[in-house]
């Protein structure tokens, strides 16, 4: 049996305040780092105390035998968003995590302001944590999108080493195919008939599409993991984020948004319904 390759997460950077999920932020960190055996980064953004500084101290005691090697704490003030993204940079992080917000009724997570911001400018891949927990949350259902885009073939051969890091049991790659590219209007059942029949030649297409990704993914990173596809017909963004909460995941893995000036909207038509509303924990993989 080959070895698995290098993980991709070598370094974790998490943006912390003293807020009454500071300890639950970083024993959710703390798990990542041990699942990817790397190194964390500690940002909190404002003022430095004695105080602060014990208590953060006291949470990562104990958490490592080299400490020192395995985590450091930075203090800075000034913009959180830019001073969570230059540091991410400046220290080569491969990961961001951050936390959403709960609504009213605690039963929806969305993601503020500043949380959008690095979501969206940061150079590296980004967790958003919808529940963090002091203690271990199993991961067995992991969905990622499989839709038709450059960075679609990355992403899935990244969900397998991340699946595998989080000890997965299962892993979705859902087809997102827009309700435009049926081009029928069902009045009868002819078109009834004729829409199926698209749906059917659509499905099967984009399910060879994936199979040829799958086939490019290291036999060792399928072992144990029951590997499915699902084509959904929708609005991009919308759709995958309602299976992902139907089927109760554990953790959607989407593509980064593209960089781009005035197309910037790309974005929002992507990612704009899940961070507005998440539907589990969310990784934008870069």
């Amino acid at each position: 049996m080959n070895e698995l390759p290098n993980h991709k997460f070598n370094t974790i950077l998490i943006g912390v305040a003293f807020s009454p999920n500071l300890k639950n932020n970083i024993f959710e960190a703390m798990r990542m780092v041990d699942f990817f055996d790397s190194k964390m980064i500690i940002v909190h953004v404002g003022e430095k105390t004695k105080k602060k500084e014990d208590n953060i101290k006291e949470l990562i005691s104990g958490f490592s035998d080299d400490d020192d090697e395995k985590v450091s704490v930075i203090w800075k003030q000034g913009d959180p968003v830019t001073i969570i993204i230059e540091t991410a940079r400046e220290n080569n992080a491969d990961l961001i995590m951050l936390g959403a917000i709960p609504r009213e009724d605690f039963l929806k997570f969305y993601i503020g302001s500043i949380a959008r911001k690095i979501t969206r400018n940061a150079h590296c891949s980004v967790l958003l944590l919808i529940k963090p927990s002091e203690d271990l949350r199993p991961c067995n259902h992991i969905v990622v999108n499989g839709l038709k885009d450059e960075k679609t073939r990355q992403t899935i051969l990244d969900s397998f080493e991340v699946a595998q890091n989080l000890g997965a049991q299962k892993l979705t790659i859902v087809e997102e195919i827009s309700r435009q590219e049926v081009k029928v209007v069902v009045e009868d059942d002819r078109s009834l008939l004729k829409d199926t029949l698209i749906k059917e030649q659509l499905t099967k297409k984009e399910d060879l599409r994936v199979q040829h990704i799958l086939n490019d993914v290291p036999e060792d990173l399928k072992t144990g993991i029951l590997i499915k596809t699902q084509s959904i017909f929708g609005k991009r963004g919308y759709s995958i984020g309602h299976y992902a909460k139907v089927v109760a995941a554990d953790l959607l893995i989407m593509n980064a948004p593209k960089r781009t000036t005035f197309l910037d909207r790309i974005f929002l038509h992507d990612l704009e319904h899940i961070l507005s509303e998440l539907p589990t924990d969310v990784l934008i993989m870069r």
